[in-house]
């Protein structure tokens, strides 16, 4: 048979690699920078931009769909095109992705710096650049199954199938959790409400590690690890057993985030039952990319390339098995809100995610530039910087972890709390000032590495368009003796087809009772929608990312009831779009705030925490008292509501600004009757409180669980008539 002449295109790879270096130095310095934060407060140097509610956003979206994601198009567009032999389906397309996605990621760092945000974790990007992500997918998916297509094996290798089953599903996570209602480019509300936003917000995050970070990371092991160790993957069944228990499994874990909170018990369970499933196929990933080293250690001690390799996949296992035991209840209940998430987040990012990615640069860049790598030496102490440091960055938050839980749970004989929110934060200072010089190791680390691959581009030669051969595609012959799953490798539409099924199951069983059966989501009377300042002041508290360190959701706990007020229902969120339950409680659970200090109390605490909280590591919001509120947004902002259900009268939104005047003139009247304030208004020359945003942003954290109060107070009543 005549073999056919074609290029792989290695341009496209090499401005992937090049995007992956510059953005992962770009997301750890952030990174470091917040850590930095958490023990001198001056690091936000008082501009709205760097405090940790903002940079916090930016970091985790630089490293998540910045770093990691150019190293998967970095690992997807060199191993598809060798692996389909055939050069990539359209080199204007590969283009077209490759400028699409750094315009994303330069649009998502300028309007978080700004504030511009959803408020949804790792979701937070508006309303154009979520549109604008869904057409620059779509192009990848293009131009990826345009080359399986077009390819000359017949056979569709491991690694493939994860590439198949990441794009659909991170496509189906983004779709399903970025309906909203635009109020204008710069702002839009969550389609979805209270414990239904939770759910889905929890169902695309947990999910954004699974289908983005986990997937397709073992799409490039099954490449990677293999042709460095120059070994054949230790097992083609376990891989398949691997591949559909994994996504089948992972899909349903969602709502292991949510427990003890206002979800419904049969969903919080559904999510622990199949989060400890999903050690089995997880694992099984793990050996199968260990087991494939087995007589090659003696190389692994020599190759630093092997080396990260070996620790990624090490990462791999240790967060798969954290992660199930995590969402076991009693577990949950010590470490939800604590920084012992903190620890198990950058296992998977700096260990799994970030060493996959050194490793495949340290193999690829030679390549490319058909030179071997300019110093082995330099490579191997960057592993052992990044390896330390992990270890001085997950160490500290597990001890700081357990330090919080046990403090905040710890009561006195006399059956007080023993300690103040404020001492469990000073404690686990030492802590954070160890995590952060981890962060650097690791950061001096990547810096080795960004040296040693400039060093060998500068001596190597670049190969563009890199020849090869191969017979064309013969049509598949049917054989009686055939394994059953070699049909479905030999059909990538098939296999689509089939991936998307298998992760619509558990999607469609959590997701579809939580909408359909009201009883899951029972109503309160008292619960009122927000009033015009009190939603303008809740959409300042998104803006600066206040969610970032204070929950709004008091679990069924004794301590958690005894130091924040009655325990959260339901009920209580069925206007709040999107919720603001959080996840890290860095400072304490704001569910009960309303009313807890007077107004006086929050507009000095908000201009300087020291002046209220002596040792807080709050930062201070100058800004908000020199910012005129937008109040031209009110009527857009209603109108919106009111297409989300939200029961405000028919054409209120002419009106609103009138109510909001009134109220934030209350506001302003009461706070000038305290003398502190007067001084603080007279130095800052903050005249016309009442039109500051900071007066909007007190009346809704004055308003926050005053509902569920006015509920109590009727129900007393009314017990008391009878």
């Amino acid at each position: 048979m005549q073999l056919e002449k074609f290029y792989y295109d290695n341009k496209i790879v090499r401005s992937f690699a090049y995007a992956t270096v510059l953005w992962g130095v770009v997301g750890m310095l952030a990174g470091l920078w917040v850590a930095v934060e958490f023990y001198f407060p001056g690091a936000t140097l008082n501009y709205p931009g760097t405090t940790f509610g903002r940079l916090r956003p930016i970091h985790t979206n630089a490293v998540i769909f910045a770093f990691v994601g150019n190293c998967i198009f970095t690992g997807v567009y060199y191993s598809l095109q060798r692996l389909c032999k055939a050069r990539m389906f359209s080199d204007l397309l590969s283009k077209i992705h490759f400028w699409g996605w750094q315009t994303i990621i330069v649009l998502a760092a300028a309007t978080l710096f700004f504030g511009i945000t959803t408020g949804k974790e790792y979701a937070e990007l508006e309303w154009p650049i979520d549109i604008l992500i869904t057409l620059i997918w779509v192009v990848f998916g293009i131009n990826m199954f345009g080359t399986i297509i077009k390819r000359r094996e017949s056979h569709i290798y491991v690694a493939i199938w994860f590439y198949i089953a990441t794009w659909i599903t991170v496509a189906m996570l983004h779709i399903v959790n970025s309906i909203e209602i635009p109020v204008n480019l710069f702002k839009s509300y969550s389609w979805y409400a209270g414990v239904q936003d939770a759910l889905v917000q929890w169902w695309y995050g947990h999910n954004a590690v699974a289908f983005f970070l986990t997937t397709p990371i073992l799409g490039l092991m099954y490449y990677f690890l293999p042709k460095a160790a120059n070994r054949p993957v230790y097992s083609y069944r376990l891989s398949i057993i691997h591949f559909w228990a994994l996504i089948f499994i992972y899909i349903w874990a969602g709502p292991h985030h949510l427990l003890y909170t206002a979800l419904p018990d049969w969903a919080q369970s559904l999510g622990v039952v199949f989060s400890v499933m999903l050690i089995a196929p997880s694992w099984g990933g793990m050996l199968n990319g260990l087991f494939t080293l087995r007589g090659a250690w003696d190389k692994v001690r020599e190759d630093p390339v092997l080396k990260f390799f070996v620790v990624a996949v090490t990462c791999y296992g240790m967060s798969t098995f954290e992660g199930p035991m995590l969402s076991l209840k009693n577990v949950n209940a010590i470490a939800h809100f604590t920084d012992w998430i903190i620890g198990h987040v950058h296992i998977g990012g700096l260990g799994w995610n970030g060493f996959m990615a050194f490793g495949m640069l340290y193999f690829l860049i030679p390549k490319l530039f058909n030179t071997p790598l300019y110093s082995k030496k330099l490579a191997t102490n960057h592993f052992w910087l990044g390896t330390i440091g992990i270890v001085l960055y997950a160490i500290p938050m597990y001890w700081a972890g357990f330090t919080q839980s046990l403090m905040w749970k710890q009561f006195t004989e006399e059956g007080s709390l023993q300690y103040p929110f404020l001492e469990t934060v000073t404690q686990i200072i030492p802590m954070y000032i160890t995590r952060s010089i981890g962060g650097a190791l690791y950061l001096v680390g990547v810096f080795f590495m960004v040296y040693n691959l400039y060093k060998t581009v500068k001596q190597g030669s670049f190969i563009g368009d890199e020849a090869a051969e191969a017979a064309p595609l013969e049509k598949a012959k049917s054989h009686a003796k055939e394994y059953w799953h070699r049909v479905i490798e030999r059909r990538p539409m098939q296999m689509l087809v089939l991936s998307l099924i298998v992760v619509l199951i558990g999607g469609l069983i959590e997701l579809i009772p939580t909408f359909l059966v009201k009883s899951n989501i029972p109503t309160i009377a008292s619960v009122k929608p927000y009033t015009p300042l009190e939603l303008q002041g809740r959409d300042i508290y998104i803006r600066e990312g206040c969610y970032t360190c204070h929950s709004q959701m008091i679990r069924p706990f004794r301590d958690e009831v005894k130091r924040y007020g009655e325990y959260s229902k339901a009920g209580e969120f069925v206007y709040d779009h999107p919720f603001q339950w959080g996840s890290k409680r860095t400072g304490p659970d704001l569910a009960r705030e309303g009313g807890k200090n007077p107004d006086s109390w929050h507009f000095l605490h908000m201009f300087d925490p020291r002046q209220t909280s002596d040792k807080s590591i709050m930062p201070r919001y100058p800004w908000l008292y020199q910012n005129d509120l937008d109040v031209s947004t009110t009527p857009g902002k209603i109108r919106a509501m009111q297409t989300l259900g939200v029961p405000y009268e028919k054409g209120y939104d002419q009106i609103a600004n009138n109510d909001l005047a009134t109220q934030a003139k209350t506001i302003a009247d009461g706070l000038k009757t305290d003398s502190k304030v007067k001084q603080l208004m007279t130095i800052e020359g903050i005249g016309n409180p009442e039109k500051k945003e900071i007066v909007a942003l007190i009346a809704y954290l004055q308003r926050i669980g005053k509902d569920i109060k006015a509920e109590r107070k009727s129900t007393n009543v009314q017990a008391s008539l009878k």
